[in-house]
């Protein structure tokens, strides 16, 4: 973790093939890239490997939400369900979209637990997107059921976690569309970058044409300038290099999970030595994506001192509940309701109507989880001399 681990040859050879035709667009100039669609050939790869019939490649994760939620028909006046363990951009998306976010408990998994997912559907709630955080598998199959019973979609925000599955279907694949991400730290990279999968032919042409302006990408002559629109959309267009480069990684995916599930192995058996501790719930140890390592204390005093001391020897963990990129109560912007809007949207109605306040102590059973519990990153390549330093620290703990 993450994919630039192992940048190498193959995807210079497939960028070059890209500026080889001069053609950086996704689109048309079909004589100049002489049969050469790195993005479409990416999008229909990547399907292949989820188990999914289609693919819509995007410009980022976030966009990845935007775009599923736009084509699911999410807006104002509608509320999305996600978890307080989770990345911003899940629920700047929601916003985004003009609908209210809904925040849930985690259970063992880290991740949403579905029975207090039971308990925030309301008349409004529109749809729930549960997050395979840390790379793990939610209770997907329990969040679905909840959703089921009151006629709710479920999207799944893999962006952490391609290439995990549950009894060999992976992640993503399970709910009416599944969303990845290809940022910079992620298990596979292009740089920026992200992707939707669905086996819903209408979400899909939704979609792609919402991601581009509402073109219809239908061909006839004349091209994009002949192309129709039924609806208004958005820029959040892959271009062609990013593309190239999504291809060779997602051809190192599997390599680069079984290099992780090697090292996590490792790291495991260090981190075991500590005094009471525990590890996260893994609902199929086999689809595990092994890009991080989350272990538990008995006590939040522990978890403190513990990671003090490793941090001393140069091997500290990664303590979420102090970060404030991916844990509710230190989203301070959503708590103060900042926006840069004047008027207050979209915390506020554009009369000045409040539409939503958020209270810091929401999610008791989340603190009492995520107080505990620390975090390392799996690296793909994992040296000898780091995991001394690991070992070294664990000693001195």
């Amino acid at each position: 973790m993450p994919g630039f681990e192992v940048f190498g040859d193959e995807e210079k050879k497939e960028v070059m093939s890209v500026f080889d035709t001069g053609v950086l667009f996704r689109y048309e100039f079909a004589e100049q890239r002489r049969g050469i669609y790195k993005v479409r050939e990416f999008e229909e790869r990547f399907a292949a490997y989820c188990g999914a019939k289609y693919a819509q490649a995007v410009t980022s994760g976030t966009a990845a939400l935007k775009v599923a939620m736009a084509a699911l028909g999410i807006g104002p006046g509608d509320e999305v369900i996600t978890q307080g363990f989770t990345f911003v951009a899940t629920w700047e998306a929601i916003f985004a979209a003009g609908a209210v976010p809904v925040f849930t408990e985690i259970d063992d998994t880290l991740n949403m637990d579905p029975a207090d997912l039971a308990k925030k559907i309301t008349s409004k709630t529109k749809l729930i997107i549960p997050v395979h955080m840390l790379g793990s598998a939610a209770r997907i199959e329990a969040i679905k059921a909840v959703g089921a019973k009151h006629g709710i979609p479920v999207l799944e925000d893999t962006a952490q976690a391609p290439g995990a599955s549950i009894n060999g279907k992976k992640m993503g694949s399970f709910g009416v569309c599944g969303t990845f991400s290809f940022d910079p730290v992620k298990t596979m990279t292009t740089g920026e970058g992200g992707m939707i999968i669905t086996d819903d032919e209408d979400l899909w042409r939704n979609m792609s044409e919402y991601h581009d302006h509402g073109h219809d990408h239908a061909e006839k002559p004349g091209g994009r300038g002949a192309d129709g629109r039924r609806f208004i959309g958005f820029n959040y267009r892959m271009m062609e290099l990013q593309g190239a480069i999504g291809l060779a990684q997602l051809a190192k995916l599997d390599d680069i999970i079984a290099a992780q599930k090697k090292n996590k192995a490792k790291m495991r058996a260090v981190v075991s030595r500590l005094a009471g501790v525990t590890f996260r719930k893994q609902l199929d140890e086999t689809g595990d994506s092994a890009t991080f390592l989350a272990f538990l204390l008995p006590t939040a005093k522990q978890a403190v001192k513990v990671n003090k001391t490793l941090a001393e020897n140069g091997a500290g963990a990664v303590y979420f509940a102090a970060n404030s990129w991916h844990y509710y109560p230190e989203w301070e912007h959503l708590l103060a309701s900042s926006t840069v809007a004047k008027n207050g949207w979209p915390f506020k109605t554009p009369v000045g109507k409040r539409r939503v306040i958020y209270a810091p102590d929401l999610l008791p059973q989340s603190a009492k989880i995520l107080d505990r519990t620390l975090v390392y990153q799996v690296p793909v390549i994992l040296s000898d001399e780091r995991l001394a330093q690991i070992t070294a620290a664990v000693e001195a703990v």
